[in-house]
């Protein structure tokens, strides 16, 4: 498989790109990857990259998108940070694979059991990782269930994943709050801002559409 140039990107629509992210999925939960030769898409991709997808995912080791979404040099921009939150960087970050870089597609990647969102249900603080935490706090407050205190904490992982969630479905609707440029581009029909959720325990990923 070769690289993406400036003219496969061109081809590329939202609906294309995500299309392409769940047959990878799917290849990499049956360990059937794509034929490619790496050191041949460093040559390909030597004088410009042409992405067709922008992911912004945890930082955690076992959630790699290129990985999971069984893709290779060249085929997308990937943004990650603990808890996979927005901030100013990472939108200028997004603004810039999708306005100049020209990617279709924009995904917020969040996964089960995660670390950064489980400090979060703990209110954990620990120096420069409070401020962290601290925005992913939010997310916590807005799942009302369990009422009962004694099981809203890293402990109930059912609880753990559904502030994943959210927290997922906040950090999509800061994109269109914050970013002028992104949210024109999706109501022009440029780009698609999806969610979705990584299952740690079987490599399976779930898009939120």
């Amino acid at each position: 498989m070769k690289a993406h140039t400036k003219e496969t990107q061109a081809t590329m629509t939202p609906d294309k790109a995500l299309q392409f992210l769940k047959e990878g999925n799917q290849r990499f939960q049956q360990n059937l990857k794509a034929n490619r030769n790496l050191l041949e898409q460093v040559n390909d991709t030597a004088e410009g990259q042409f992405p067709f997808a922008t992911i912004l995912s945890c930082i955690d080791s076992r959630v790699s998108a290129e990985l999971v979404f069984d893709q290779g040099l060249g085929d997308i921009f990937s943004i990650r940070i603990a808890g996979n939150f927005i901030n100013q960087d990472i939108l200028g970050s997004m603004e810039f694979a999708c306005k100049l870089a020209g990617t279709k597609l924009l995904v917020v990647l969040g996964h089960t059991s995660c670390g950064a969102v489980k400090g979060a249900c703990d209110h954990a603080r620990l120096g420069h990782l409070t401020t962290l935490i601290n925005k992913i706090e939010p997310a916590v407050t807005a799942v009302k269930e369990p009422q009962d205190e004694s099981l809203r904490n890293s402990k109930n992982l059912e609880f753990v994943d559904a502030v994943s969630e959210v927290n997922v479905k906040m950090a999509i609707d800061q994109i269109r709050e914050q970013s002028k440029i992104l949210s024109e581009m999706e109501s022009d029909g440029e780009i698609a801002i999806v969610g979705a959720m990584y299952d740690i325990s079987n490599g399976a990923v779930t898009f939120y559409e």
